[in-house]
C-alpha cells in the first residue's frame, strides 16, 4: 500500500532523528451505533502496522513506513503525536519497520527491511532519539516488508522467527544480543527443521523458562501429492548455549508439534492466522494458561470458514514430554517406530549432554502426538465471516463470575465481540471498524485503558472495548450478556463493571433515551416508499409489521439492509413499525406513518429518515399521540392569521355571554312576577321568546325515556367528550 510520496533527501541512507510535539491528525469515525472510533494518520507516514504498548498503556509505539512514532493514548477522546523518528529516504528504497520491543525500562529495539537490508537500532523510549549507530539486522527482520515475523525480548535477548536470506529460503528461529557466557544461537538447517514456514507469534512461558513459537509449514511426515499445511507450536530453552561438539552455536531444545483444530468427523483446519494467550485465573496453576487461535482450512469445502480453538500448556507440554518421530536420514520420512531413546527432545540442559544424545535430538525433533484443542472441538466455527485477528480477555462479571472473552477481527473490518458461555461461544455484538476494508496487520489490547488498538496500512485505529450505555433498558442491559455491563437500579442506566462491581460514578453517555417515536412521511398515491430501519448491529434480525394487517409479499418488499419498499396506494397507508430480535429479544427501532399528501398543503412535513445518518439516534420529524400529530408537525404558523381569529373567538365569546345573561335576567324576571294566572293560562301568556326556551330545555331533559333537570342536560352537552362508534378517539389507531 502506497502512501503519499516520501521526501528526498541527500545523503547515504542512515536513521534521522526528527521530533514533533504538535502534529496531531485525529480523525473521528463512527462506523457502527454507539462505537466512538478514534482513528490517527499522518499524511506523509503510511504502514502503521507494528504496535508496541507501554506497560501503564499511556503510550503506544508505532513502527510504520520510514518512521517510528511515540503516539500519546493516555486520554480517551483523542490521540496525540508526543515525537518521531524517521530516516532519509529515497523514494525506491524505503524502510519498513518490522521489530519492535522493549529492550529494557529505557529503550527501545527496532529492526528494518532498509530496502531489503534488514538494519537494527536503539532507541531511546522517552525522547525518541536512537543512543548507537544501526547494527546488521539479517536473521532478526524479514528482507519483505509484507513476509509474516515474529520477535520478542525476554530478559535484554532477542528471540525471532523470519527468514535469513534475500529470498526467503532460509527460515530461521534464532537468539540474538546475547552477552558474558552465553552465545547467539540458531537453528541447523541440514536436515529441514522448518519447511516454509509462516510464522505468527511467539510467547515467554516464565515457570518453564522457554519460548513458545506459533507458525504454520509443509507438513512433511504426510505423504500427500499436494503440498499438506499443517499448524505448529515449537519450543526453544532460554537456558541453552548449544553443545560443546555437536550443534555447536545450535539449539539443543527445539521440539515441534502440530496443534490441531478440528471437530470430529470433519476436515481440519490446519492454517494458523493468528493466535493469543490468556494467563491463568488468579491462584490457579501455570499450566491453566490457554492459547486462543483462529484457523482456516485450505480445503475448498471449508472455504471461507474459520474457526476459534484453544488449547491448554499443559496439554502441549504432555505433547513435548511423549514419544517423538523418528526421521529416516536416506529418504527423508518420517515413521513412528519405537526405538530406545537416548534423550528426550525439547528437554532444558542438553548442552552438556553426549554427541551421541545430541545426534538424536537433532534427527528427532518432530513430536509423535497432536496437540489437540480443549473439549477436542472447536470454541467456534463461522461460515459466514473469515477471521484474521484476535486477543483475548478476561472479565469478572457483575455476579463475580469470570468470563473469557474475544475479540476478533474480520477481514472485510469488523469487529465480533464474543463471550464464552457454558452453551458456547455468543456473539455480542458487531463493530464497524472500517468504512471500507483494509490491510489489518496488527491488533493490540490495552486492559488498563479498556481499548483495543488496531494497526493498519493507513492508520491506527482505537475501539472501545464496551459501550454500555448503548443499551438503554435493563432488558437490553443483561440480555446481551455483556460481561462488561450490568444495570444500575439506583441510577436507572446501564454501566461498566470493574472487577465485579458497577460503577455507578460518573457520567453516563446516553445514545437511546426512550423509544423510539413515531415518524409522519407524506406520499403520493403511487409514489415508491422505502422506510428505514436502524439495526442495534449486523448480527441481529429484522421484522416489519402492521397493526392488524399482514405485509403480502405482493406488495411489500424487505431489502437486505432491512429497509421496506412498496408503492404508496390507498390499501398501504397506514402505521409501520420495525422489529429488530437478537438473542430471543425484541424491540421496536422504528416507528411511521405513511400519509398520503394533501393537494391544498402549503408547508410540506419534512420526513427524515431513522438512519440518515450513523450512529443510534433516532430523529424524527414528528410523534404522535393517539393516531394524530403532534403541533410541532404541523409546520410554521403566521402571526398575521393567529391574530384574526384570536379576535373573531373573543368577538364570539362576548356575544354567547350576552345573550346567557339577557336568558337569566329574564327567567328571574318571570319568577318574581305575580303568579295569578293557572298554568293553562300562563303558557298563552309567555312571551315567544320564553316559549322557545322552554321547548329548548325539555328536549335536552329527555334521553333514553329519562327526563333530567336543566342543569344536569347542560353539563352533558358540555362536558362530555365526543366518542366513535368503537369507544376510542377519533382518528386513532386500535
Amino acid at each position: 500500500t502506497e502512501c503519499m510520496p516520501p521526501r528526498l533527501f541527500s545523503g547515504s541512507l542512515s536513521f534521522l532523528n526528527e521530533t514533533s510535539d504538535t502534529g496531531v491528525n485525529c480523525c473521528e469515525t463512527t462506523g457502527s451505533p454507539g462505537r466512538h472510533v478514534i482513528c490517527f494518520n499522518i499524511p506523509d507516514v503510511c504502514n502503521t502496522t507494528t504496535l508496541l504498548l507501554s506497560e501503564d498503556g499511556d503510550m503506544l509505539y508505532v513502527g510504520a513506513r520510514d518512521a517510528v512514532l511515540a503516539l500519546d493514548v493516555s486520554r480517551k477522546d483523542s490521540i496525540t503525536l508526543r515525537s518521531k523518528v524517521g530516516k532519509p529516504t529515497l523514494a525506491d528504497c524505503p524502510n519498513f519497520i518490522r521489530v519492535l520491543q522493549f529492550l529494557n525500562t529505557s529503550h527501545i529495539y527496532a529492526c528494518g527491511t532498509f530496502a531489503f537490508s534488514p538494519r537494527c537500532t536503539y532507541i531511546n523510549s522517552e525522547t525518541l532519539r536512537m543512543t548507537i549507530k544501526p547494527d546488521e539486522g539479517r536473521g532478526r527482520c524479514p528482507y519483505d516488508p509484507y513476509q509474516r515475523n515474529t520477535a520478542i525480548v525476554v530478559d535484554g535477548e532477542l528471540y525471532t522467527g523470519t527468514v535469513a536470506d534475500y529470498r526467503g529460503n532460509r527460515p530461521v528461529i534464532s537468539r540474538h544480543l546475547s552477552e558474558g557466557r552465553r552465545v547467539d544461537l540458531k537453528l541447523d538447517d541440514t536436515l529441514g527443521w522448518l519447511e516454509d514456514p509462516t510464522f505468527i507469534s511467539s510467547s515467554f512461558i516464565p515457570d518453564e523458562e522457554k519460548i513458545y513459537f506459533f507458525f504454520s509449514e509443509v507438513g512433511r511426515e504426510y505423504d500427500f501429492i499436494d503440498k499438506f499445511i499443517v499448524s505448529r507450536v515449537s519450543q526453544v530453552c532460554m537456558s541453552d548455549v548449544g553443545g560443546q561438539r555437536t550443534l555447536q552455536r545450535r539449539w539443543t531444545t527445539f521440539a515441534k508439534a502440530q496443534l490441531l483444530c478440528q471437530a470430529d468427523n470433519e476436515l481440519p483446519y490446519n492454517v494458523i492466522q493468528d493466535i493469543d494467550r490468556l494467563s491463568p485465573a488468579e491462584r490457579a496453576p501455570a499450566d491453566d494458561t490457554l492459547f486462543y487461535g483462529i484457523f482456516t482450512s485450505q480445503w475448498s469445502v471449508n472455504s471461507g470458514r474459520s474457526a476459534v480453538c484453544s488449547f491448554r500448556q499443559s496439554d502441549i507440554k504432555a505433547v513435548f514430554s511423549g514419544n517423538y518421530k523418528v526421521l529416516n536420514r536416506d529418504t527423508l520420512q518420517w515413521s513412528t517406530r519405537v526405538q530406545e531413546k537416548v534423550a528426550n527432545p525439547g528437554e532444558c540442559g542438553l548442552h552438556n549432554a553426549s554427541d551421541n544424545a545430541l545426534r538424536f535430538v537433532k534427527e528427532n525433533f518432530l513430536a509423535d502426538d497432536s496437540v489437540r484443542p480443549v473439549g477436542r472441538i472447536p470454541i467456534m466455527v463461522s461460515a459466514e465471516h473469515s477471521y484474521s485477528h484476535l486477543t483475548v480477555q478476561r472479565v469478572q462479571a457483575a455476579n463475580n463470575r469470570d468470563y473469557t472473552v474475544l475479540f476478533l477481527l474480520t477481514e472485510s473490518g469488523y469487529l465480533h465481540k464474543a463471550v464464552l458461555l457454558q452453551s458456547g461461544a455468543h456473539i455480542i455484538e458487531e463493530v464497524q471498524v472500517f468504512e471500507q476494508p483494509q490491510l489489518v496487520k496488527s491488533l493490540k489490547l490495552s486492559i488498563s485503558k479498556s481499548v483495543i488498538y488496531v494497526g493498519t496500512s493507513e492508520a491506527v485505529v482505537r475501539v472501545p472495548t464496551a459501550n454500555c450505555s448503548f443499551y438503554w433498558t435493563c432488558a437490553q442491559c443483561v440480555l446481551a450478556r455483556d460481561p462488561f455491563c450490568g444495570w444500575d437500579p439506583a441510577s436507572r442506566a446501564c454501566r461498566k463493571v470493574q472487577g465485579g462491581r458497577i460503577l455507578s460514578q460518573g457520567t453516563v453517555e446516553v445514545y437511546f433515551t426512550s423509544c423510539p417515536a413515531g415518524e409522519l412521511v407524506s406520499v403520493s398515491l403511487n409514489e415508491v416508499v422505502r422506510l428505514q430501519c436502524p439495526a442495534v448491529s449486523r448480527l441481529s434480525q429484522q421484522q416489519w409489521e402492521r397493526p392488524n394487517s399482514r405485509l403480502s409479499s405482493d406488495l411489500y418488499l424487505q431489502l437486505g439492509d432491512g429497509s421496506l419498499t412498496f408503492v404508496a396506494t390507498p390499501a398501504t397507508l397506514g402505521h409501520y413499525l420495525c422489529l429488530s430480535t437478537e438473542n430471543d429479544y425484541q424491540q421496536t427501532m422504528a416507528i411511521y406513518h405513511v400519509k398520503q399528501r394533501s393537494s391544498t398543503m402549503t408547508h410540506p412535513v419534512p420526513t427524515t429518515r431513522a438512519v440518515a445518518r450513523p450512529g443510534p439516534v433516532l430523529h424524527t420529524s414528528a410523534e404522535f399521540w393517539d393516531g394524530e400529530p403532534l403541533l410541532s408537525a404541523q409546520g410554521p404558523c403566521c402571526l398575521k392569521e393567529l391574530v384574526v381569529v384570536s379576535l373573531m373567538l373573543v368577538l364570539c365569546l362576548s356575544l354567547l355571554i350576552t345573550m346567557f345573561l339577557f336568558i337569566i335576567r329574564q327567567r328571574c324576571h318571570s319568577r318574581t312576577a305575580p303568579q295569578a294566572e293557572t298554568p293553562s293560562g300562563l303558557s298563552e301568556r309567555r312571551t315567544p321568546v320564553e316559549q322557545e326556551a322552554l321547548r329548548g330545555t325539555q328536549f335536552l331533559s329527555k334521553r333514553n325515556g329519562q327526563v333530567l333537570n336543566s342543569g344536569q342536560a347542560s353539563g352533558l352537552v358540555c362536558n362530555r367528550t365526543l366518542m366513535g362508534s368503537n369507544g376510542h378517539l377519533p382518528n386513532t389507531p386500535i
